[in-house]
């Protein structure tokens, strides 16, 4: 349908679920920007108070007031980008009105641009071009994938090239087959956690949603790829969208869901329209709908693309998002599966997670355990970037040695130099090095250096890079992140960023360590989520592992 006046794209979406976001997505891809005019029809049509609607409008990154608005070019400022020079590319495109925005979720390219609703790549402004998602090599491991394992055959992306490698053979296999509660016994039975950062069992969530007694019930794919270092949902959805639908279905079947979210990051519009394509191509075939496969079971997948807050990857944040609020995260308890969207039971996982479904539902619960290593079951998607010879997606058994996938896998650094440091769970598991690395990617070897493996991102600095200077620039994202809700996490990331850059804080090196980790302790015992409590690992272990630099810039009085 097209929607030329402000009345038809509010007419258009204002009875569907979660309108809001389509409907602003709508006006500022017509005018680039969202006036005045249009905030006062919104508000109006939709019923959204004017304050409630203009609180919720500018807490995101990318919905523009005022022109040139989405005209200007949007250069990624992320911690790997400025590595390969992305300050060089603002000031090149400062004619053209360039602003810097935060991770574009590209790390494993060159530095993207966002120009309108496209994305280029390059290493400075004359050679930006359109490139697709890189997609993953087999790893050099020989190793047996799950998520990757037919990622690579042509014409993947379709329904077709889907089914021609056993595609929806689980929902056929299951939907008036099988009891929903046998198919939570095998995922919990697999031993699938979480993949977006928590871990939590997959079927356990399952379980409780099944549970829960209100209706409607809501399945939402957490699509929000926001973490510094993370790469991979991208790669899924562009090459493997139908892996994820079905899953969700899957779910859906499993917990009397009869609806389900993808909440896309705003960074990813060609991926927008692989989904909004595989969705279609899902509901001709019957596999979404109404009565699925002839059974009483009917399930609908609704697309809706998010405006650049990284604190929408928190599930509280998202669904505040679908439900038109301001995405502050959610006080828990009451946890999303009895009180999610709507205030309904809601499954809420990750798209690596809901990627692995199917593949066990196929080959078994066994099988999937046996991926791992030393006990460690499954696999996971690793998003490596920064200074090695080959970034890009691994799909990693749970328990292989760190050192394997730096060295082995990625070739490690480039020549003459050597390995600093890395960052663990995209930034949010903040830094190791030294001995540490000498670890394995499961949670119990990397929990007991104090980090933890999160969503699967790991950046690395080689031996040449500043950790103090890398730190700031972490610590400058997460203060720009801050939803604001608490304190703790407003104020003290603002704090930790001045006293890295050298403008607030004691001279005497000694109080500047202890103020440093006053400040870290406090975020982390009362912040309201994962943001204020991670954002002090960073500057907790710059001070662990490189207390050289850290005094030579406490002493210095500037980073």
């Amino acid at each position: 349908m097209a929607k030329t006046t402000n009345q038809e794209i509010i007419e258009f979406w204002r009875d569907k679920p979660a309108p809001l976001l389509s409907v602003l997505h709508d006006f500022h891809d017509r005018d680039g920007f969202i006036s005045d005019e249009v905030m006062r029809q919104v508000s109006v049509g939709l019923k959204i108070p004017l304050a409630e609607l203009f609180g919720t409008v500018t807490f995101y990154h990318h919905f523009s007031r005022t022109p040139p608005g989405q005209e200007a070019p949007r250069v990624c400022m992320g911690p790997v980008c400025l590595l390969r020079g992305s300050k060089r590319i603002l000031d090149q495109l400062e004619k053209d009105g360039a602003v810097p925005m935060p991770c574009a979720g590209r790390c494993d390219d060159t530095v993207p641009v966002l120009k309108m609703d496209q994305v280029l790549t390059g290493l400075d402004s004359d050679t930006l071009s359109i490139k697709p998602s890189p997609l993953p090599e087999p790893n050099p491991g020989g190793v047996e994938e799950c998520i990757f394992a037919s990622i690579r055959e042509r014409n993947r992306s379709s329904i077709q090239g889907y089914q021609k490698f056993g595609g929806y053979k689980g929902v056929f296999g299951i939907v008036g087959r099988e009891q929903p509660a046998e198919v939570i016994d095998l995922i919990s039975q697999s031993q699938l956690a979480g993949r977006g950062g928590a871990g939590f069992p997959t079927g356990l969530k399952w379980k409780s949603v099944a549970e829960a007694e209100n209706h409607p019930k809501t399945v939402v794919c957490n699509a929000d790829e926001g973490e510094p270092g993370c790469f991979k949902d991208r790669a899924i959805l562009d090459y493997d969208p139908h892996a994820v639908i079905e899953g969700m279905i899957i779910a859906a079947y499993a917990t009397g869901a009869t609806r389900g979210f993808i909440y896309l990051r705003y960074e990813y519009p060609e991926t927008f329209k692989v989904l909004e394509c595989a969705i279609t191509e899902a509901r001709n075939s019957g596999l979404l709908g109404d009565r699925i496969l002839g059974k009483e079971f009917s399930f609908e997948i609704y697309l809706r693309r998010g405006a650049g807050a990284y604190i929408c990857g928190e599930e509280g944040a998202l669904l505040n998002s679908l439900e038109g609020k301001r995405p502050f995260p959610r006080n828990r308890p009451p946890y999303p599966v009895t009180h999610g969207f709507e205030n309904l039971p809601t499954v809420v996982n990750n798209v690596e997670t809901l990627a692995a479904v199917a593949p066990i539902v196929n080959r078994g619960a066994e099988w999937y355990r046996n991926l791992g290593i030393d006990g460690h079951a499954g696999t996971k998607v690793i998003s490596l970037s920064g200074d090695v010879r080959k970034p890009g997606n691994y799909e990693v058994p749970i328990g292989l040695p760190l050192k394997t996938l730096l060295y082995d896998w990625a070739n490690g650094p480039v020549a003459g130099r050597s390995i600093q440091a890395v960052t663990m769970a995209g930034v949010s598991g903040g830094f190791l090095a030294g001995e540490d690395l000498n670890i394995t990617l499961d949670d119990s070897s990397i929990k007991s250096k104090g980090s933890y493996l999160g969503s699967g991102g790991i950046i690395v600095f080689d031996d040449s890079r500043d950790m103090v200077e890398i730190a700031c620039n972490i610590m400058k994202f997460y203060a720009e992140e801050s939803c604001g809700k608490c304190f703790p996490c407003r104020i003290g990331t603002q704090r930790l960023v001045e006293r890295l850059e050298g403008k607030a804080g004691p001279k005497e090196v000694s109080l500047w360590l202890e103020e440093v980790e006053d400040i870290g302790e406090t975020m982390q015992a009362i912040s309201a989520c994962g943001l204020g409590i991670s954002a002090p690992l960073i500057t907790g272990s710059l001070i662990r592992y490189f207390p050289d630099q850290v005094v030579r810039h406490a002493e210095s009085g500037k980073s």
